[in-house]
């Protein structure tokens, strides 16, 4: 009788312990469950953020063309101002020079 109790009492302990490893073992089911949630929330919020960046970068790409541009416009306007000022003072040199003959042949 005493092998019978003892075997018994065994077999509840394993039990126990299954009972205790199926436990844990469920908390670590739903822990993984958790993780691919999180993970694919994650790989989510990723693709999310490459898309923002592609953006951002074709965007910067455009103002960098345009920024270009704007300094090829001023450069080109002040390069025009710079030939017309020239101009104009060559005309003022040239009119001088005509206003000093114009004076010694009146004099």
């Amino acid at each position: 009788m005493i092998n019978y109790e003892e075997k018994e009492k065994k077999l509840d302990n394993v039990l126990n312990e299954l009972n205790l490893m199926t436990n844990k073992v469920l908390k670590m089911n739903k822990d993984i469950s958790s993780l691919n949630l999180e993970k694919n929330q994650l790989l989510r919020e990723k693709e999310e953020s490459q898309k923002n960046f592609e953006q951002l970068a074709q965007q910067h790409t455009e103002l960098k063309s345009e920024l270009e541009k704007i300094k090829e416009d001023i450069g080109c306007k002040f390069d025009k101002q710079n030939d017309l000022n020239q101009k104009i003072d060559e005309l003022n040199q040239e009119t001088e020079i005509l206003i000093d003959e114009i004076d010694k042949w009146q004099t």
